[in-house]
């Protein structure tokens, strides 16, 4: 068997690399050429009968991803009119964030959808909407801050006895904040998720190693926080007694590793998609099954895996240096794709900015660096795709509040709140936000709380202007 008898099947030149390779494979368990060449054809003919697995999976995926680059240069029509999807707090979402989610459910790969009651205008799916797809992922409807997550952690300590100065002191020395800061090299933690195998898998995941090495146990910038505070729960739970903790609550995410890996993808799959209407033209979609497909899969896996690693590793410090072992740790992602079934098929599901909430599962929704947040356990709500709201959701984006909010009434607020800030714009006061009580009185339906949380000592990267 050769290149010439493949090329008469009409592969062109990479595929007839793939199946020489696995021609090579059944020629060795004792195959022939002409059902080595009918079984390409069947391969040629139906490739995704063939992209599970087995010897012609390569040249399948291969394949797949060829038609649909075939089919991208013909243009993509959306649906006239967008599927139906659920909405919770409607009074509370502005006219943007539901025009965007009406974009994503009239396209084609759209299956099903919800918008929880925090959203507000994003980069393509809005923050707060949640998007099931049929046999495709969109990089921009997970989010640029990959795996972008929650952690808490309740510590066996009362907590009168953290003082609001060792509090401070103690979140000084052992988190680090904001674009392109990591711990020193005396400082830096190990942690299983650099030695995945997967950063060698791929160009761009090797080009990012040394970054998220450096950058490893640290937190973003934005609205990225760590906290010090008291988590109060009414009736036993979770191994816990009822009554009120000294706890940890962090929010974080994938650092420059993630942003950087969506950009990327993002932009192999507006290049898929050149046609695409300009309306969704941030809303490209890669195919699951085709190569880049795989390889966005992977990457982002791993950015959710390494957010969960700088949420563990700050939290191991801080519990360290007060010498305890937590009780118990909850934590979660809300900017991520998994494959779940709904309606009985499996689908894509994709949170940008909402919690998974299927029956019984924790989750973690905070409110603002003054506003309780809550530590909850999913209802499974079919129709809102087992889904939650993420947080309580900007009510003001980030120039309109640092042009509007006075830095002295913020100042008061935090002050008539018990909340000593480190850190922390103005951009990120509580004006800027929903009230969290609205936000989950639309969603009783969605979650029940389990307990609450109160911050007391909050560090926070620098903003555009300090509080």
């Amino acid at each position: 068997m050769n290149g010439k008898h493949i090329s008469k099947l009409g592969f062109e030149n990479k595929a007839i690399g793939l199946a020489l390779s696995a021609a090579s494979l059944r020629e060795g368990a004792g195959a022939g050429r002409e059902e080595i060449l009918n079984e390409l054809r069947g391969v040629q003919a139906a490739p995704q009968e063939y992209a599970a697995g087995g010897v012609y999976a390569a040249l399948a995926a291969h394949l797949l991803e060829q038609h649909a680059k075939a089919e991208a240069k013909k243009g993509v029509a959306l649906y006239e009119k967008p599927l139906p999807y659920g909405v919770w707090g409607a009074d509370l979402i502005e006219s943007g964030a539901r025009a965007q989610m009406d974009v994503a459910m009239r396209l084609p790969i759209s299956r099903a959808g919800a918008l929880m009651p925090d959203a507000h205008v994003g980069y393509g799916l809005p923050i707060g909407g949640v998007l099931a797809t049929e046999g495709a992922v969109i990089p921009y409807g997970v989010g640029v801050d990959i795996g972008c997550s929650m952690m808490l952690s309740v510590l066996p300590v009362a907590p009168e006895k953290l003082a609001t100065e060792e509090a401070g002191a103690l979140l000084l020395k052992h988190t680090r904040f904001g674009a392109g800061v990591g711990f020193d090299k005396r400082e830096r933690e190990d942690h299983a998720v650099l030695h995945d195998p997967a950063w060698q898998d791929q160009a761009i995941l090797r080009h990012l190693f040394d970054k998220a090495v450096a950058q490893i146990g640290s937190s973003g910038s934005g609205n990225h926080f760590v906290e010090f505070g008291t988590l109060t729960l009414n009736q036993p739970d979770e191994g816990l007694e009822a009554g009120t903790y000294l706890a940890i609550l962090s929010h974080s995410g994938s650092r420059g590793f993630g942003a950087q890996v969506a950009g990327h993808f993002t932009g192999l799959a507006q290049k898929l998609h050149p046609n695409l209407d300009k309306a969704a033209q941030k809303l490209a979609w890669l195919p699951l099954e085709g190569e880049d497909g795989q390889a966005y899969w992977q990457a982002m896996t791993l950015a959710g895996q390494y957010a969960l690693a700088n949420h563990e590793l700050l939290h191991a410090r801080l519990a360290r240096a007060l010498g305890v072992k937590p009780l118990m740790q909850a934590s979660n992602s809300h900017n991520l794709a998994w494959k779940q079934r709904v309606n009985g098929q499996e689908l894509i599901v994709h949170r940008k900015g909402a919690t998974p909430a299927a029956a019984g599962q924790l989750g973690l929704i905070p409110g603002s660096m003054a506003a309780a947040g809550y530590l909850v356990r999913g209802r499974g709500h079919p129709e809102a795709l087992a889904s939650a709201s993420h947080g309580a959701g900007r009510q003001l984006g980030r120039k309109a509040a640092a042009n509007t909010l006075n830095k002295k009434d913020v100042q008061a607020y935090l002050k008539r709140e018990g909340v000593t800030l480190i850190g922390g714009g103005i951009d990120e006061a509580p004006q800027a936000y929903k009230r969290i009580q609205d936000v989950l009185a639309r969603q009783s339906d969605l979650v029940d709380i389990v307990a609450e949380f109160r911050p007391r000592v909050v560090r926070m990267d620098t903003g555009s202007e300090d509080v």
